[in-house]
């Protein structure tokens, strides 16, 4: 245990948190200045509280009670305090002490005693709980491992702190005090409610800005135009239902309301009478923090800065951005923006419009975040061309463009969208992830219940917006993306990609499978589809051309059809406008409308399996199918007994067979975003419908949610755009019944795991013991080999050879034949430039073999040769682990040489990985058939491999210190597997991490 010096004051301790109610408090360790607002806050709790905690009357402090409570040590002796606005609201210590409950004088006792006092305004407001997570971590960042708490009978709401917070502990009741001991050891449980808690609080954060019951917006312009002014008008053009303030220092003493869109004017936020729930902020950048005070004083709940001037400004505006944060935060407020286009709320009992966009769009189910204001504006646009109006299929329940994001991110709307009844498909458009490890699983979580579609900007390195202050993130965007589809996230390219993909999933249910039925009048459409279906990895039946004269009536036989197929999981329609004699739709009417009106008919029939239609110059039919309409009548959601009968339209099969259909080839290797799971069974899940608490689906593990709106059906005007929105939904209909199931960590009884903490503490003591947390440092072969035994995970033995006679006597200690190779690092794992030679069978050969590479590569002091025994033959592979600062811990997997070294053919997955996701790990990567005896070749041992992987993952997420891992290469042969060379990187863990107490970031 490391005990820094007395009284260092340890920054890495304070936080930002969200409480219980959405408001924010400040977490940071007392200090000797915190006399006068410790009396302070002493002076507003009750008696009955101060009774709670001392046992007995208890009016005031004395000095010497002061002095104690704010000098601590910050290793023996530490003290919380959580504030707003610079005054505390709650505070918890702790003292260490020893077994008989007396202070501690040796450094090895691990327990300490912990009480906790918050004012009773603030009681139920989270801070407990907060406070106890926060001391919790430093406790055991100082050595200690278990608290012990005596608290009185009567203050249940205190037990309740300590019982609820998942931790394993134990009760006794002695001389009238209940007395509480519990471990400081993470739990599955304590983390559970951790995580638990975090999403309530933080969702509830969302809500308060986005369903506020008053809003001021500050900085309105005295003439029409101008930011201000276009906030208020969009405002009141939404037709928000709480009440609306304008605000600007410069409006006339004299003016009462604001003409001419008869609003109260005031000065400022004092003369509001009334509270303020949000505040949207447009003065200049110099003004904010002026602002932000009378907001704060005011007990405004959260801010929208429009004001630009910040981040993107350059290093002055990233300070002042940051200054920004730390005021509003003070305050207990949320923040969005700075530089923030606005958010939109279409619940009709909000009608929230508090953005720049012109108009207000249509109500749906699609939750939108943006970080850029101008994607923002193309994302509204294009949702509102694809789908107007209230109950359109493009309607959006939430939208946020947060510009340079300095608070609430897309990480806070995940939570908020997690459980929102309203939003059934989440869309982002991400131009940098500031905690992608969080994101990562939060997404999952969210993922699990309804879509996540994302397109990220700024992919490349260095390409992040000016605005956006973000760790450095050294893992290529390639392992980003592969960690969102092992998240459940759907990755698309374009703007246009997400709206294609959102539409389908808004509107349709999942499809159980691959299989697509493809019909319609136009056969080169059919084609198109057809080959966009093979190009995505689906199975598509041979296409049904009907006949140029079809009608509505055909398409809607033809559908209900292949609808009703068991062979089937979903259908692509494709439509022309068609040609022939007679009326083939009603005076008046039009043939996109007649044609929608059949469509949605025999889809209503069948709302298990989705629909999709791709048209050409027939606006009217996607206008018409995107639009609400009443929901299909009983009686027609069956073909009447005289259609039925009569004959079926003309229709072909493109390359019709004479006998039956044989099965669906075996789906070719496509660029699949998630794993396909063997044939579902059951009904897939239904997204398009809208169910407070949705059930549970036994058979899926995933909720299910009947549909009760008109049947809306996307249309697109190109092939491919609906192929490729469809195999989106396949990929995560498959993800999402694996997800039912991930699988398990295992555990292997053969691992070592405190004995390989204390190595990695001696090697860290004496490698590194000033080495900071951000750098690594390499550990020595030896060292590196016996780290990795802890895990079952045993190298072949490598013996050195500076000179021929040492390389023989190698050999005969290893025994014949032997590998003689290089081990310098620009020959390093490059047996093209000659620099491993294998099968050596005798001294005879070593030593030939020794002068040949010595006098064509260097000298022995240049090439560093050694001596290894020989392995069966089989396939090389690489395996690794790594943990970047902002990713977390990913685990790779490639074949060695070209495949993963020029081609970057690697699969990554998240660490702790589970069996089920390493068993598709290894099938994931592109030369995977060369493992599963390729071309007649013979399989080898993938059990081995996959159990490789795992003691790896277990390894690096069992010991954060474990930075980095590289074996190379592991020869996998028929039977079992060789780890012929390993390195191992260490590093002090940083002192907060994901997976430590929740924390707002700070960028």
């Amino acid at each position: 245990m490391q005990t820094p010096p007395e009284h260092a004051y340890p920054t890495h301790w304070e936080a930002d948190v969200v409480l219980r109610d959405g408001g924010t408090a400040r977490i940071r360790p007392i200090t000797t200045d915190d006399a006068e607002r410790l009396v302070s806050f002493y002076e507003q709790v009750s008696d009955e509280s101060k009774y709670y905690r001392f046992f007995a009357p208890y009016p005031r402090l004395s000095d010497r009670d002061v002095h104690r409570f704010t000098h601590h040590d910050y290793v023996d002796r530490v003290g919380l305090a959580a504030t707003i606005g610079g005054e505390f609201i709650g505070t918890v210590r702790y003292d260490r002490i020893n077994e008989q409950g007396l202070p501690a004088k040796n450094p090895e006792d691990d327990q300490a005693e912990v009480a906790f006092l918050v004012q009773d305004a603030h009681q139920g407001r989270g801070v407990a709980s907060a406070l106890l997570e926060h001391i919790a971590a430093v406790a055991r960042e100082r050595g200690i491992r278990r608290f012990a708490a005596e608290v009185l009978p009567a203050n249940s709401k205190m037990i309740k702190v300590f019982t609820d917070a998942g931790y394993t502990h134990k009760r006794t009741f002695e001389d009238g005090v209940v007395r509480l001991e519990f471990d400081l050891e993470p739990t599955e449980q304590s983390m559970a409610v951790m995580r638990g808690r975090e999403q309530r609080a933080e969702a509830r954060s969302v809500q308060r800005l986005l369903a506020p019951g008053s809003v001021a917006v500050i900085g309105t312009g005295r003439t029409p135009g101008g930011v201000g002014r276009t906030a208020l008008r969009s405002l009141l053009d939404s037709g928000f239902t709480g009440r609306v303030h304008a605000v600007n220092h410069a409006f006339p003493e004299d003016l009462q309301r604001l003409d001419p869109e008869d609003v109260p004017a005031v000065r400022t936020l004092r003369e509001i009478t009334d509270p303020v729930d949000l505040a949207v902020i447009a003065v200049p950048a110099d003004s904010v923090p002026d602002v932000i005070r009378d907001c704060g004083e005011h007990g405004v709940q959260g801010v929208l800065v429009l004001s630009s001037g910040y981040a993107e400004a350059g290093p002055d505006g990233r300070e002042r951005q940051r200054a920004l944060l730390r005021q509003a935060r003070s305050y207990g407020m949320r923040l969005i923006g700075p530089n923030a286009f606005g958010l939109i709320n279409t619940a009709p009992d909000v009608r929230l419009n508090a953005s720049l966009a012109p108009q207000m769009p249509g109500a749906g189910h699609i939750g939108l975040f943006t970080q850029s204001g101008a994607i923002g504006i193309a994302l509204l646009s294009g949702l509102h061309a694809r789908g107007p109006g209230d109950g359109g299929i493009a309607g959006i329940s939430a939208f946020v463009s947060a510009g340079n994001r300095a608070d609430v991110s897309g990480n806070d709307l995940l939570q908020y969208w997690y459980e929102d009844p309203d939003t059934d498909v989440v869309i982002l458009y991400l131009e940098s992830i500031g905690n992608p490890r969080k994101f990562a699983r939060l997404a999952r979580r969210t993922a699990a219940v309804k879509p996540v579609v994302v397109a990220k900007g700024a992919r490349h390195n260095g390409t992040a917006p000016p605005g956006h202050a973000v760790p450095t993130v050294r893992v290529p965007d390639s392992t980003v993306a592969a960690l969102m589809r092992q998240a459940g996230v759907i990755r698309v390219d374009t703007v246009t990609e997400l709206i294609d993909a959102g539409l389908l999933l808004a509107s349709q249910p999942l499809p159980a499978g691959p299989r697509i039925a493809i019909l319609g009048n136009s056969e080169s459409l059919a084609l198109l589809a057809y080959d966009a279906c093979l190009t995505e990895g689906l199975r598509p039946q041979r296409p049904r051309v009907l006949a140029s004269a079809a009608t509505p009536d055909d398409f809607r036989a033809a559908l209900a059809e292949a609808l009703s197929a068991d062979g089937c999981d979903a259908v692509v329609v494709t439509a022309i406008p068609w040609v022939g004699e007679g009326a083939a739709v009603s005076p008046g009417g039009s043939e996109g409308a007649a044609l929608a009106d059949a469509l949605r008919t025999a889809a209503a029939a069948h709302p298990e399996k989705p629909v999709t239609v791709v048209h050409l110059a027939m606006d009217d039919l996607a206008q018409t199918l995107a639009a609400p309409a009443p929901a299909p009548a009983a009686e027609s959601s069956a073909p009447a007994r005289d259609q039925a009968a009569r004959p079926e339209p003309a229709a072909r099969t493109i390359n019709p067979a004479p006998a039956p259909a044989p099965p669906p080839p075996p789906i070719p290797p496509a660029p699949s975003h998630f794993p396909r799971p063997p044939a579902p069974t059951g009904p897939p899940p239904t997204l398009a419908a809208r169910q407070a608490t949705p059930a549970r689906d036994a058979e899926a593990g995933i909720p299910r949610r009947p549909r009760r709106e008109p049947l809306r059906i996307p249309a697109y005007p190109a092939a491919e755009r609906a192929v490729r929105s469809l195999a989106e939904a396949v990929r995560y209909a498959a993800w999402r019944r694996e997800a039912a199931d991930p699988g398990r960590v295992p555990e292997y009884d053969d691992i070592q795991e405190a004995a390989a903490g204390a190595d990695i503490e001696r090697l860290l003591d004496r490698l590194g013991p000033d080495v900071p947390t951000s750098r690594s440092v390499p550990v020595p072969p030896q060292d590196a080999e016996a780290l990795l035994a802890r895990y079952g995970i045993h190298t072949l033995p490598v013996l050195p050879a500076p000179d021929p006679d040492t390389a023989v006597r190698a050999a005969a200690r290893l025994g014949y034949p032997v590998a003689l190779k290089t081990t310098a690092p620009h020959l390093r794992h490059r047996p093209d430039l000659g620099g491993v030679r294998l099968d050596i069978a005798g001294e005879a050969e070593l030593r030939r073999t020794y002068a040949e590479l010595t006098d064509y590569l260097g000298s022995p002091e240049e090439l560093r040769p050694v001596v290894q025994s020989m392995v069966p033959r089989g396939v090389d592979t690489v395996v690794r682990a790594a943990i970047d600062p902002a990713a977390g811990a990913v685990l790779s997997f490639g074949l060695a040489g070209a495949p993963s070294q020029l081609l970057g053919d690697i699969a990554h997955r998240l660490i702790p990985a589970t069996d089920r996701e390493v068993a598709e790990q290894i099938r994931s990567i592109r030369a995977a058939p060369l493992l599963f005896g390729w071309r007649g070749s013979q399989p080898v041992d993938t059990a081995a491999l996959a159990e490789l992987l795992l003691r790896v993952s277990r390894l690096v997420d069992d010991h954060p210190e474990v930075v980095g891992v590289d074996l190379e290469p592991v020869v996998v042969a028929a039977q079992g597997l060789s780890v012929l060379g390993a390195t191992v990187r260490l590093a002090r863990p940083p002192a907060t991490t994901d997976l430590g107490p929740r924390r707002l970031p700070v960028y």
